[in-house]
């Protein structure tokens, strides 16, 4: 039987190099049908390795600013190990790679998110008016009359060599409906937490695919990034404050603890009220969601929409 013939996506990758190129010195485009994992990828590139014991030369280090989008990946991460699938067209999962030198680092993952946020749903200055939603730290919700679902995450790494700090910023973004396999009834096991539905950037913008999606957000996403490694992220709190999911709401922490989650602070940290008092909840290690909802999807899960 003959595989269906599959139409090539033809990716922007010109128009975003001449977008970003004069605010990022020799930034460059790349796209790779498949690879483990963009992040992986990029940090492999940026510590290069050593010279092999049988004589085989090294691979020198490459700090140079890069987008590496993978059509499809094989291994992909997310927050926390959490495993990210992805399949051509129905995802978007790319990676930004470049030397950043900020003063403080916290806040990060929350402007990237603003970012595409803003890209995906211009929405406006009131929190009623935006479909799209932030999940501090990671993850943008989509709402609608389906309820809260997920449509992207991030995840942002960083490294250091020989004086130079790197971090590599990934981005899956759901892009079309799938349908989910479903386990058989006698192996199946309800989850610890129940995984959020997901929901896919074609609810708001029927018809638009990864490669256009790509270009609407890559080169805001670049000059937020630098605007944050100059200013932090403290003029970006009210815009925040705008999509904030889960203000108001009644959290559970992952050491159990529950409180109110009142937004965050001019640090980026999550403000929680609890029994104990007002915290600052700012460690990776902590994983927040609404005490009666999931906010994503636990390990092995297939990211799709």
């Amino acid at each position: 039987m003959t595989s269906p013939l599959i139409t090539p996506l033809r990716w922007p990758a010109e128009a975003i190099w001449e977008a970003v190129a004069p605010a990022l010195p020799g930034f460059t485009v790349e796209v790779l049908p498949e690879v483990d994992s963009s992040n992986t990828e990029l940090m492999r590139r940026f510590r290069g390795s050593p010279s092999g014991s049988d004589g085989s030369p090294g691979i020198a280090p490459r700090p140079e600013p890069t987008l590496l989008v993978a059509e499809q990946q094989t291994a992909g991460r997310g927050r926390l190990g959490r495993n990210w699938q992805s399949l051509r067209g129905d995802s978007l999962t790319f990676s930004l790679g470049l030397p950043l030198q900020p003063a403080d680092w916290s806040g990060l993952s929350l402007v990237v998110g603003i970012s595409l946020a803003e890209s995906l749903d211009p929405g406006n200055d009131s929190h009623q008016g935006n479909r799209v939603g932030l999940k501090w730290p990671n993850d943008l919700w989509l709402s609608g009359p389906q309820g809260e679902r997920k449509l992207a995450g991030i995840l942002v790494e960083t490294a250091s060599l020989e004086g130079t700090r790197y971090v590599v910023i990934g981005i899956g973004l759901n892009i079309r409906a799938v349908t989910l396999p479903t386990l058989p009834a006698q192996t199946a096991a309800p989850p610890a937490v129940a995984p959020m539905p997901p929901g896919c950037l074609q609810e708001v913008f029927p018809g638009m695919d990864a490669a256009q999606a790509l270009l609407r957000i890559v080169p805001p996403l670049v000059q937020a990034v630098q605007a944050f490694e100059q200013f932090g992220f403290a003029p970006f709190q009210a815009r925040f404050a705008r999509r904030d999911v889960l203000a108001g709401r009644a959290v559970q922490l992952s050491d159990g603890t529950r409180g109110t989650a009142h937004g965050a602070g001019e640090n980026g940290a999550l403000l929680v009220h609890t029994a104990a008092g007002m915290k600052e909840i700012t460690s990776s290690e902590v994983s927040v969601r609404p005490v009666n909802g999931s906010a994503g999807t636990p390990s092995g899960g297939q990211q799709a929409c």
